[in-house]
């Protein structure tokens, strides 16, 4: 099932950064784009939802300094933009994988596209590795280990919902009897001219 593939590559990406652990390392995609792009795309997905879960982290320091949180809100911009895009190029890869399915009469679209589902479950990986952490800290005391290890276990039931759902979608998109549209991005905040701060700069 694809989303067995997607939630290994997540908890690998996942993994793999909490090595250094740190917002500034390098990135090196394990997934060669002209051998495995769907590997490729959903472990660059991670990645950058890894590196902005602790940039979300670092900007709610009470004591950070003005200046240094003015920098990472421009990096967590520009983060969100790279999710979004990313969210695209995989739509991009399964509306190219079902471009000769013959839609059914009756065929529906469904709430989301596959790729804003996956969007959630690599969240949901982020979610599951630090509740774990929570759950199984050692300086922490036995009523919060027990709280976060039953949130976790939320976590983890709602992982196999999601990956289910998702599942079910794309086998049914492959099937003809849901259709998928990717309508591009529509942000306005950082286009020049339709965000009338920026606007307003250039004149």
């Amino acid at each position: 099932m694809f989303t067995d593939k997607a939630n290994a590559i997540f908890k690998e990406a996942i993994d793999i950064y909490h090595v250094i652990n740190t917002v500034d390392q390098p990135f090196v995609n394990k997934y060669d784009k002209n051998e495995d792009v769907l590997g490729h795309l959903l472990y660059r997905k991670c990645w950058i939802d890894t590196v902005q879960w602790h940039y979300e982290d670092i900007i709610r320091d009470p004591q950070i300094d003005p200046v240094a949180a003015l920098t990472l809100k421009r990096k967590i911009d520009a983060s969100n933009q790279d999710r979004t895009d990313m969210v695209e190029y995989i739509d991009s890869y399964f509306l190219e994988k079902y471009k000769d399915v013959t839609v059914k009469e009756g065929a529906t679209i469904n709430t989301e596209s596959p790729a804003w589902g996956v969007d959630r479950l690599s969240i949901l990986a982020l979610k599951v590795y630090h509740m774990q952490e929570e759950a199984t800290r050692e300086d922490a005391s036995d009523a919060h280990r027990a709280a976060c290890q039953t949130k976790l276990d939320v976590l983890l039931e709602q992982r196999v919902d999601l990956s289910t759902a998702i599942d079910n979608l794309l086998d049914d998109i492959s099937k003809g009897y849901k259709y998928m549209k990717v309508y591009k991005q529509m942000k306005m905040y950082n286009d020049d001219e339709l965000n009338p701060v920026l606007r307003n700069i250039k004149k």
